[in-house]
């Protein structure tokens, strides 16, 4: 598998997945753009990656502002000349039932998760198309697919994602760039961690995201990104327009 010398936008690589495929593709030799709302994660992971050997710039964004989007990929193109592959992985995780989910909390959902897709998208897919070719790897969920308590919004949005990926790799299939969906099922992440901690019973928490898992256990980020890599690299070229669920088994 190579990514040596492709220049890759990860947004959301602060922390958790993205954080964790920024510094797998540093090993690999990519020119990595990494994105964060916040400057202290985002920093961190540019140090990480840059401590691996890589080339790399950090931009501070949040991908569901149109001018905040488009700058991400005009930095890239600024800084290293393309885009061979984005990653969109920036999203948020906000609970709620169909009886207490606020407009607000619905509404900062789509933003992220469907709008700075597909933002993302709109902005890297003219680079693209300029330089002959790409690859897209968007972020949807097992929520996409299967009904969760309690993630009115979130399930929502990841099947929007879902659907729109579709779509776009159908635009896109005779354009040599091709679109592919990761989803992944319940992550041990730093913003799981922090809902886990903030909940009334920590311990009872974990046991409750462990065993809705069929595997037993939660899902390491070492091991989803192996399906973001796979999902855009080249000797995976005939895969278009699908969804990778790495979820321990929760689509059986």
């Amino acid at each position: 598998m190579g990514f040596k010398d492709n220049v890759v936008i990860i947004t959301g690589s602060g922390a958790g997945i993205g954080r964790q495929l920024a510094v797998e593709l540093a090993a690999k030799g990519a020119k990595l753009v990494i994105n964060s709302t916040k400057e202290s994660t985002g920093a961190e992971t540019l140090r990480m990656v840059k401590d691996a050997g890589a080339e790399a710039i950090f931009v501070r964004a949040d991908v569901s502002e149109p001018e905040d989007a488009k700058r991400i990929v005009d930095e890239a193109v600024k800084a290293f000349g393309r885009v061979d592959v984005l990653y969109n992985v920036a999203g948020v995780v906000l609970g709620g039932t169909i009886w207490n989910t606020t407009v607000e909390d619905f509404d900062r959902t789509m933003d992220v998760n469907v709008r700075g897709t597909m933002l993302m998208m709109q902005y890297a897919v003219p680079v693209m198309q300029k330089q002959g070719g790409g690859a897209i790897v968007n972020t949807a969920s097992v929520a996409a697919t299967r009904g969760l308590k309690n993630r009115v919004a979130y399930s929502a949005s990841k099947g929007a994602v879902l659907s729109m990926s579709r779509a776009v790799a159908a635009e896109l299939v005779r354009e040599n760039i091709r679109v592919n969906v990761v989803s992944p099922g319940t992550t041990l992440t730093p913003s799981l961690e922090d809902r886990i901690r903030g909940s009334a019973d920590p311990d009872q928490a974990m046991k409750d995201f462990c065993d809705r898992q069929p595997i037993g256990r939660l899902g390491a980020p070492s091991e989803i990104v192996k399906a973001y890599l796979f999902a855009a690299d080249d000797e995976a070229g005939f895969l278009d327009g699908v969804n990778i669920a790495i979820d321990g088994g929760m689509s059986i």
